[in-house]
């Protein structure tokens, strides 16, 4: 088979840039751009704030003044007209008892009868007092000092004499007293039907400044009950209603209904809302749009990328067959050159004969490894639970030519068991194997070490040697493909190794570094990550390292 024609470049994957229309400004003060059309949220909040503390004062000073008619009321009744009618009540009994005790003196002429008649005149002094202090400055005061005459009249008129009257001077008559005694009963009921007249009167004005103040209670209740109504009904219509309004049309665009245009109403913060909510769905509709241009150009893409995908196999195909043949037989012949005629020729002859084979060889190897770096990632069939530790074992094997020429040593420490590749794997470790036993140092026997730990989701590897090192600012340089540090005449190699390397390891998931921290020892220690098995397996006992040189010896 030969290849007639030359396969097309892979279709570029960057996709041209795409303007999205910018969304519509939204106006803050309405979709009509008109001031004062809707109220606004602050505006209604500051009002209903505002009625809130005229309503808390008007409570205020309402209870204010029905609790001061209540306690002016309250004070009168008892700290005013209280201590006037318990005087008088002591008054209305003292002038009882010193009435009762001259009567009895008189009719007995025991003097033990004149005790409770000294002792009340006291009890009256002291009424008497209370009495003047509270009508004091009144029209009643007058009916006070008439009532302390009579009971004087009385007193002098009578009852001293009585008191005083023996066997030569004898008593008056009784029926003087009485008449005394009855003008001091009649002024002491006048003044108390003064006194109860006012206790019932202040009493009146307690239970109205009572029941002022419980109607006050009641109406300020009713006003909070109203006003607290009113604020409700005017949130839910105002704003609760509004804001349900505009989440039943945000849902059914989120339900699928890009092209359904939001309309906010009521305040003006909800419709400015509503109006940034549909600004928002006018620049998702056009992403959405955008989007679905950008999957088809993807699609497109995506056949394209498999179109030179077949393209690129055939072009594989066709290099490890038909372009190896002639690679073959111009290396062949030009060895049988080399055999035949080689001394024949001039010198420069025997130098171009040479330069041929070395060209050929190259270009064999060059196929081979670039075959070898574009089969790499095709499928993950292959996956399966793969011992790295004989992975690393059957690695080694393939470089014992190798090491044994240069009297190196392969060491393999406990290894994990990954999921992968078997072949990716074993030419991921055969090439820093080998690139560990190729730049080694002049008059030291290499030594590369492979081990490996958990660092949780990846089990990391480590693959030391002690050769010549790399220089930290070649850290990225060394895993691109073709990039060679040193030349040809020095280290033989396609440049390919360590790029195939770093393929294969981020084929399965994991990546591949140079590790730049200094040592004490020179060499160089490269390190990929695999990730960690998710199938259970029994507990594998650690195995000491094995030294490959050991094995073999």
């Amino acid at each position: 088979m030969t290849l007639t024609d030359r396969p097309s470049p892979p279709p570029s994957t960057e996709l041209p840039a795409l303007a999205v229309p910018n969304a519509p400004m939204v106006d803050p003060r309405g979709r009509d751009g008109r001031d004062g059309q809707t109220q606004t949220l602050r505006r209604t909040f500051a009002a209903g704030a505002g009625v809130t503390v005229l309503i808390m004062l008007v409570a205020i000073l309402a209870s204010s003044v029905s609790l001061g008619r209540l306690t002016n009321a309250r004070q009168t009744l008892l700290d005013d007209i209280g201590p006037a009618v318990r005087a008088n009540q002591s008054l209305e009994v003292a002038l009882l008892n010193q009435e009762t005790s001259i009567r009895g003196y008189a009719l007995t002429r025991a003097p033990d009868f004149l005790t409770p008649y000294r002792d009340s005149i006291s009890d009256e002094a002291a009424a008497m007092a209370t009495l003047r202090g509270y009508f004091a400055g009144r029209p009643e005061e007058a009916q006070v000092d008439e009532l302390g005459r009579a009971v004087e009249a009385w007193r002098s008129g009578y009852a001293e004499p009585v008191a005083a009257a023996t066997d030569v001077a004898p008593a008056p008559d009784p029926t003087t007293g009485k008449a005394l005694f009855d003008r001091v009963r009649v002024l002491q009921g006048d003044l108390t039907r003064v006194l109860d007249g006012q206790r019932v009167e202040a009493r009146d004005q307690l239970n109205d400044a009572a029941d002022a103040l419980r109607w006050v209670g009641i109406a300020i209740a009713l006003v909070i009950v109203a006003f607290l109504a009113a604020a409700a009904w005017g949130l839910r219509r105002g704003v609760l209603d509004p804001l349900a309004e505009l989440a039943d049309q945000v849902r059914g665009v989120v339900s699928g209904d890009v092209h359904r245009e939001v309309r906010g109403s009521g305040p003006r913060e909800i419709v400015a809302l509503g109006a940034d909510i549909d600004a928002m769905r006018v620049h998702i509709s056009n992403e959405v749009d955008l989007l679905q241009e950008v999957n088809q150009r993807l699609d497109e893409q995506a056949q394209d990328l498999e179109r030179s995908n077949r393209d690129l196999e055939q072009f594989a195909y066709v290099a490890s067959h038909d372009l190896q043949e002639p690679l073959r037989k111009v290396s062949s012949f030009c060895q049988l050159l080399q055999r035949r005629y080689g001394g024949q020729l001039d010198e420069r002859a025997d130098q171009y004969i040479g330069f041929a084979v070395d060209g050929a060889q190259r270009m064999q190897r060059l196929i081979n490894d670039l075959l070898a770096f574009s089969r790499v990632g095709r499928s993950t069939a292959a996956f399966e639970t793969v011992d790295m530790r004989e992975i690393a074992l059957a690695a080694a094997a393939q470089v014992e030519t190798t090491r044994s020429e240069l009297d190196g040593e392969i060491v393999v420490g406990d290894l994990p068991r990954v999921q992968g590749d078997p072949a990716l794997l074993r030419q991921l470790l055969l090439n820093l194997f080998g690139n560990g036993l190729k730049f080694h140092r002049p008059d030291v026997a290499p030594v590369v070490r492979i081990d490996a730990h958990c660092d949780g989701e990846h089990w990391e590897f480590a693959v030391t040697d002690n050769g010549i090192g790399v220089e930290p600012e070649y850290a990225e340089k060394i895993f691109v493909i073709f990039q060679r540090l040193h030349g040809r005449d020095l280290y033989t190699g396609t440049g390919i190794g360590l790029a195939l390397v770093k393929k294969i390891a981020e084929f399965h998931g994991g990546r591949v570094w140079l590790d730049a921290t200094p040592r004490d020892e020179p060499g160089t220690v490269i390190r990929f990550t695999l990730p960690v098995e998710e199938v259970a397996e029994p507990a594998i006992p650690a195995i000491p390292a094995t030294s490959v040189s050991e094995e073999k010896s």
